[in-house]
């Protein structure tokens, strides 16, 4: 398993997750296999999202998605403040 790790400042966490939920069917078709999203407990203005695929292929075609065709456009990114911090993670030990 390889999870596509996700760093980045918002405006706002509603008019983020709402953002976030219209891309539901594509992370579906593109092999996200289950996705976490997590807050800060000190920074509400602040999300860490893991995405989980079956491989790096699956997770590098959809980081160039998000690149090119969500980041880009302030519209399909209303809430984004900044670029996202990214990195590929491969699942070594799970207890």
């Amino acid at each position: 398993m390889v999870t596509l790790h996700i760093e980045h400042a918002i405006s706002d966490f509603s008019t983020w997750k709402q953002a976030f939920d219209q891309f539901a069917d594509m992370r579906r078709s593109s092999g996200v296999l289950r996705h976490r999203v997590h807050r800060p407990s000190d920074d509400d203005r602040y999300v860490l999202i893991d995405l989980d695929f079956d491989t790096r292929d699956e997770a590098t075609k959809f980081l160039e998605f998000l690149t090119t065709r969500v980041w880009s456009t302030p519209a399909n990114a209303p809430a984004l403040v900044g670029t996202p911090h990214t990195r590929l993670l491969q699942l070594v030990e799970q207890s």
